[in-house]
C-alpha cells in the first residue's frame, strides 16, 4: 500500500526535494540570525573574494558595477525609515498611531526608528547578490568589454549624490538610523 507522504510522479519527487532543501536553507538562516558580526564578516570576505576575482581576471566590470549599484540601493533602503516623514498625507490617513512621522518637536510622542529594510534582510540580499555576481564572473558571456574607470567614476558620483540627499533628509527630519552614540536607558540593579 502506498504511503500518503511518498510522491508518485517525477514532479512530486522534485517538489518534495525542493521543499526539503528550502526547509534546510531556512533552518540555516534561522540559526545564523543572532550571529550578526560573523554574518557580516562572511559577507565581507565573499565581497573581497569577488573583487580579487575581478582584479586578477581583469574583466567582469559590468557585473561589479551592477553589484555596486544594487548594494548601494540596499544600503539606502537600510538607512531610510519605514514610514517616510516627508509624506504628510500618510500621517493624516493613519489615525490609529500604527504609522506616522518621526517626532520633530519636543512635545511630540517618541516613535522608534523602524528601518525600511531590516538588517537581516539587508545582509541576506547582499550576500545573495555577491554570490550571484561571483558565479557570473566565471562565465564569459557576462564579460562585456568596457572602460572601467568611467564606471568607477560614475558609481562614485552616484554614491556621493545619493548619500548627500539621504543625509539632508536625515537632517531635515532629525533622525539617526544608527544606535551607536545614542543614550541607552536600561534597568539598573540596586
Amino acid at each position: 500500500m502506498d504511503s500518503v507522504d511518498e510522491p508518485t510522479t517525477p514532479f512530486g519527487t522534485f517538489t518534495a526535494q525542493t521543499s526539503k532543501l528550502s526547509r534546510q536553507y531556512q533552518a540555516l538562516l534561522d540559526q545564523s540570525t543572532p550571529h550578526v558580526a560573523y554574518r557580516w564578516v562572511g559577507t565581507g570576505v565573499a565581497l573581497l573574494l569577488f573583487f580579487v576575482r575581478v582584479f586578477v581576471a581583469q574583466g567582469w566590470y559590468i557585473v561589479a558595477y551592477a553589484l555596486g549599484i544594487y548594494l548601494l540601493n540596499l544600503f539606502l533602503a537600510f538607512l531610510q525609515p519605514k514610514f517616510d516623514p516627508s509624506n504628510e498625507a500618510m500621517d493624516n490617513d493613519m489615525e490609529d498611531g500604527s504609522a506616522g512621522t518621526l517626532p520633530t518637536r519636543q512635545d511630540e510622542e517618541f516613535r522608534p526608528f523602524i528601518r525600511r529594510l531590516p538588517e537581516f534582510k539587508f545582509w541576506h540580499a547582499a550576500t545573495r547578490a555577491i554570490s550571484i555576481a561571483f558565479v557570473c564572473s566565471w562565465f564569459n558571456i557576462f564579460d562585456v568589454p568596457v572602460f572601467w574607470p568611467v564606471l568607477v567614476m560614475y558609481w562614485l558620483m552616484l554614491f556621493i549624490l545619493t548619500m548627500r540627499k539621504q543625509i539632508q533628509h536625515m537632517i531635515k527630519y532629525r533622525y539617526v538610523p544608527f544606535s551607536f552614540g545614542k543614550a541607552r536607558y536600561g534597568k539598573t540593579s540596586n
